[in-house]
């Protein structure tokens, strides 16, 4: 199974991004938007792995607070256009210990594990599992 680490991103942030989809779309820019249900932010990509369970234990060991992150312009590599953030010392804090097993804001109060699977029309984003914030 191919799973990646990830932070699911609320409804307003998703609104948002596809706002800004349908702008570029207006705008002339074309090719394969993201669809609503898969934008998230990865926090670490695994791979294929065997085990869902083995990678929730060891994630299971990242303990955070919620913190906030905020949409923060857009840039281009080639033909892929991204979302960018604000730099968040949390943010980043989080992604070291996730990889040591790192406009709109949004509190995280949550990160899950995802798998992906190629569908017929693109990828396909399923939560396996997830972590909550600390109440501190």
């Amino acid at each position: 199974m191919r799973l990646f680490i990830a932070v699911n991103l609320s409804p307003e942030m998703k609104n948002a991004l596809t706002d800004a989809q349908r702008t570029m779309y207006d705008r002339g820019v074309r090719g394969r938007f993201t669809p609503e249900e898969n934008l998230h932010l990865t926090l670490a990509f695994i791979g294929e792995y065997p085990s869902a369970d083995a990678v929730m234990d060891a994630l299971s060991t990242v303990t955070f607070t919620p913190f906030e992150i905020r949409l923060d312009g857009v840039g281009r590599f080639g033909d892929l256009w991204w979302a960018g953030l604000r730099e968040s010392a949390a943010l980043t804090a989080v992604v070291r210990r996730v990889r040591t097993i790192a406009p709109k804001t949004m509190t995280v109060r949550a990160i899950s594990l995802m798998s992906s699977r190629r569908g017929r029309n693109g990828m396909i984003y399923t939560e396996v599992g997830t972590i909550e914030a600390d109440s501190k």
